[in-house]
């Protein structure tokens, strides 16, 4: 027997799997956190620059691209805010983090935009957009180092 979802049981689910994903990721649980991805999922930087990925696709290339970020950034997100779509499985949030840099202590404070396709419970594309600018500077970089 076949259990159908309604339209609000299908956005509640997506919305609970971007919720996961936050904690995951403060908590730096990095093999929870791509385990919210489809087998091929995709993790697309739109406004990625330089030698920051544009893109991180699959299970194994997700989960080696953000295992050290445990290691090298201590967040938290808040003011978490979801605009409904008409797709219930298409989840637009716009939310915000604070932490720091662990090796320079610098902080790290962002703003997000995220649009996340989910599919029966699992992302299949999460992108991504946020100030990779803020990111350089909580590192101790700058700009010139990332590009060219």
């Amino acid at each position: 027997m076949t259990i159908q979802m309604t339209r609000e049981q299908i956005r509640e689910r997506a919305e609970g799997v971007f919720k996961n994903h936050l904690k995951y990721l403060s908590s730096g649980e990095i093999a929870a956190w791509t385990d919210l991805f489809h087998q091929e999922g995709v993790l697309d930087f739109p406004y990625g620059i330089g030698n920051f990925p544009k893109k991180v696709e699959g299970k194994k290339a997700l989960y080696d691209y953000m295992i050290n970020f445990p290691k090298h950034f201590s967040v938290k997100f808040y003011d978490l805010k979801f605009y409904p779509t008409e797709d219930p499985e298409l989840v637009i949030a716009e939310f915000k983090s604070t932490g720091k840099h662990l090796e320079t202590g610098n902080p790290y404070e962002q703003t997000y935009i995220s649009v996340v396709q989910t599919k029966d419970g699992f992302i299949q594309v999460y992108r991504d957009f946020w100030n990779p600018m803020v990111a350089i500077e909580s590192i101790g970089g700058k700009l010139e180092d990332f590009v060219g």
